[in-house]
């Protein structure tokens, strides 16, 4: 295949610094001799610390969102100039809860894509399809417009330092499960995208996280998928005993 695996936790709102500490020290142990790529985003308020806990280790600092400003009269915003001074190596952008929740859209996504790389940091680019655009037949569309709007204007230079992540919207608390076929689809036809966008080589080298609901009863059938490069993981990285095995399929 030529890509790493690339396995990332976003702890989302959860946990407290203390807490976030112990995680950080555990997965440090645990996943130290690990061969693939990992990625850990503590909340805004506990990156500082595990900074500290993380450094020097396998394990890359992620932040889970920024502002499209770098500096100013932005109110309960984060720049992008705060995270590099806490050590943050990745941030992770357009995730579904970002889009639904809080409306942001691909526009506002591809500024903040752009400064960050600009910035220096690696993008985790999140896009997915909801219920209703699966059900519509929408769903290459969807993802389409997400990546090629979220990455326009992006280098091909620059594509070394984005992975996208798969988020099946309409799977995640619907009762509804996308298989690993599903999946599977949908990471071909972005990297077709990718390839259309780019070249093949882009394409190729490109890594593609799945994000979900990766677990350890799962992972091996996803990551057993030739487009699936890895996982953007909520639940399941909140503990060591979950994370640590889907680190260590392959």
């Amino acid at each position: 295949m030529g890509r790493q695996y690339y396995i990332a936790a976003n702890w989302k709102m959860n946990m407290l610094k203390g807490e976030s500490v112990e995680l950080a020290q555990g997965l440090v142990k645990a996943l130290k001799d690990g061969k693939n790529k990992y990625m850990i985003a503590p909340s805004f308020t506990s990156l500082d610390a595990v900074a500290q806990v993380i450094k020097g280790s396998n394990i890359l600092l992620g932040a889970q969102n920024m502002c499209t400003e770098e500096k100013g009269a932005y109110t309960g915003e984060v720049s992008v100039h705060m995270l590099k001074d806490l050590g943050v190596q990745v941030v992770i952008l357009g995730h579904s809860e970002r889009r639904h929740i809080y409306g942001e859209d691909n526009e506002m996504i591809n500024k903040k894509v752009k400064l960050a790389l600009a910035e220096g940091l690696e993008v985790d680019l999140c896009i997915g399809e909801t219920l209703e655009e699966r059900e519509a037949g929408k769903a290459d569309a969807v993802c389409e417009e997400q990546t090629r709007k979220g990455l326009a204007g992006v280098s091909k230079a620059d594509m070394a330092k984005v992975t996208l992540a798969y988020e099946p919207v309409w799977a995640i608390g619907t009762g509804k499960t996308a298989t690993p076929e599903d999946a599977q689809a949908v990471h071909a036809a972005v990297r077709k995208v990718i390839a259309d966008m780019y070249d093949q080589a882009t394409a190729d080298a490109v890594i593609i996280q799945y994000g979900g609901s990766m677990k350890p009863a799962n992972c091996q059938e996803l990551l057993n998928q030739k487009d699936i490069d890895g996982g953007l993981i909520g639940g399941a990285g909140l503990k060591v005993e979950t994370f640590e095995p889907i680190c260590k399929t392959y």
